[in-house]
């Protein structure tokens, strides 16, 4: 039992912990979906077709992505407060160097470091959460995560589109930069990895039980092993290829540009869309993260989620035409549904060893990224089939684009299908 003094400073620090990634993990998702709301100044600017952009942006994601299983064992090994610091300053250089780009080489090196930086702080967020709340918090915490995530993908749709408007886009991009490092500064200052570094005992010895011990550093290659030589860990990371990479592309680069192209509207109305579909999915992270643990099921959750997504796909895949309510409807279930892939990172989590959490949630975390890097460019190529440029881009070619974004969404529930039951807890202590 805590004294009223050790349970202030427990409650203290894990909030510290928790806000202070949270705020990185916003600036996250929006590096990660602002080149939809700009992607007429970055065309304009380093004068590039729809093939190219589509790389320029997806240059974040390859990086992002190739980062994922490293960011799993620093996250088990150094832990979390030093990660994010360093990765707090390398985005925040590469945000300005962005900013500051004469060519699409240059911007692409920016967008590749701010990728690199901003690689860190999810599942280092993931591993504070397991390390400083009760394990039956788990999926509710990640919902959370989710949303305030997304507040910063909001924040780059109709809010960034209003901005450039009145500065630069490129004055944006500098002050993101001075802003990633100072929250840098605080994360090295302030956040503690494990309430053990604090004197406090873990929340496993609160609840009467042992404390996991920490991976030793030189042990990361035998865990790392026997998390990618467990089947159970791998369906998530097509899961999230699939439903993650389909968001990821249309949110982040194509939808805009298709709304705008496919139903004439303009871009702030546009822009309107992929807030509300943002809004929405953050909003349906949180709900479901906390339904699946009520539950206590994954996979079912996952699985009827998933299949609406799918058909949330329909009506821009096929090209109908649809009047502003069914327009912001399709968005907005396709917000809601795409909160399914969500829960891989609890799944992964349970099916492997408490201490090796960052890895196992990193290696499905790497489809979310191998999905959009692949889909940003392919959607791009498919445009430029018929469409030398986003200015011409026909009603047909946006529309066979998006034809891309529904085979990627199927896939997605596909694999959801293989995903194992949990009953949200961990399956290794059971054994």
């Amino acid at each position: 039992m805590l004294s009223t003094e050790h349970t202030r400073l427990l409650i203290r620090l894990r909030w510290t912990a928790f806000f202070l990634l949270a705020a990185a993990y916003v600036l996250v998702f929006f590096h990660r979906t602002a080149p939809a709301a700009i992607a007429g100044e970055l065309a304009r600017d380093f004068d590039v077709g729809p093939a190219s952009l589509g790389a320029l942006a997806s240059s974040y994601f390859w990086i992002y992505m190739v980062m994922q299983i490293p960011t799993g064992v620093l996250a088990d090994t150094l832990g979390p407060r030093r990660i994010v610091a360093l990765g707090g300053l390398v985005a925040g250089i590469g945000s300005i160097v962005f900013a500051q780009a004469d060519s699409l080489t240059m911007a692409v090196v920016g967008r590749t470091l701010v990728g690199f930086g901003v690689s860190f702080p999810f599942i280092a967020l993931l591993k504070i959460n397991a390390a400083w709340f009760p394990e039956s918090r788990f999926a509710t915490l990640n919902g959370i995560t989710m949303f305030i995530g997304n507040l910063g993908a909001a924040s780059a749709a109709l809010p960034l589109a209003w901005v450039v408007t009145l500065v630069s886009w490129r004055t944006v991009f500098v002050a993101l930069g001075v802003l990633s490092m100072l929250l840098a500064l605080l994360t090295w200052l302030r956040v503690r990895d494990r309430p053990e570094d604090a004197g406090l005992p873990t929340m496993r010895e609160l609840d009467g039980r042992p404390a996991h011990p920490p991976m030793p550093v030189g042990d990361w290659k035998a865990g790392l092993r026997r998390v990618a030589s467990n089947p159970a860990s791998w369906p998530g990371l097509f899961v999230n290829a699939g439903i993650a990479g389909s968001l990821f592309s249309f949110a982040g680069l194509w939808g805009v540009p298709y709304l705008m192209a496919a139903h004439g509207m303009e871009r702030a109305v546009a822009a309107q869309h992929t807030t509300l579909l943002l809004v929405v999915f953050a909003c349906s992270c949180l709900l479901i993260g906390r339904l699946s643990d009520h539950l206590q099921r994954r996979k079912p959750v996952m699985l009827a989620y998933a299949a609406v997504y799918v058909a949330g796909w329909v009506p821009f895949a096929l090209g109908i035409p649809l009047p502003p309510v069914a327009s912001y409807a399709a968005c907005a279930l396709i917000g809601a549904s795409a909160a399914a892939f969500s829960l891989t990172w609890a799944c992964a989590k349970e099916v492997n060893p408490p201490a090796l959490s960052g890895m196992a949630t990193s290696l499905v975390n790497v489809g979310c990224f191998l999905g959009a890097a692949l889909l940003q460019p392919l959607v791009g190529w498919v445009i430029q089939l018929t469409a030398p440029s986003i200015a011409e881009a026909t009603p047909q070619a946006v529309t066979d684009g998006m034809r891309v974004l529904l085979l990627a969404a199927a896939s997605g529930l596909i694999a959801a299908c293989f995903v194992r039951e949990t009953r949200g807890r961990n399956q290794t202590e059971q054994t």
